[in-house]
């Protein structure tokens, strides 16, 4: 399979050459983050990048978002851990 015969597949898709994505770097992520369809980038006629757009990003509150993940049992102030070491002595 040559170079020509993917570039059937992207035949719908916007192309931009590399010099122009240069000098238009921003405002060509921002249209296709926008307009949610992809760009090929091509350098002399070959593609050499296809920039899509991110999947669906949650855009969920974060604090306060492992609530409920982790139990607490017993004091955590005042816990003594004489119960858990051996105390004292030496070997």
């Amino acid at each position: 399979m040559t170079w020509s015969d993917d570039l059937v597949n992207y035949s719908a898709m916007k192309t931009m050459i590399i010099s122009e994505f240069k000098a238009k770097c921003i405002g060509t992520l921002k249209d296709v983050q926008k307009s949610r369809e992809p760009v090929l980038i091509t350098l002399r006629g070959r593609p050499i990048a296809e920039i899509d757009p991110v999947g669906k990003v949650s855009v969920g509150r974060r604090l306060g978002a492992q609530r409920g993940a982790v139990r607490i049992a017993g004091d955590i102030v005042n816990f003594s851990f004489e119960d858990e070491w051996e105390v004292g002595g030496a070997r």
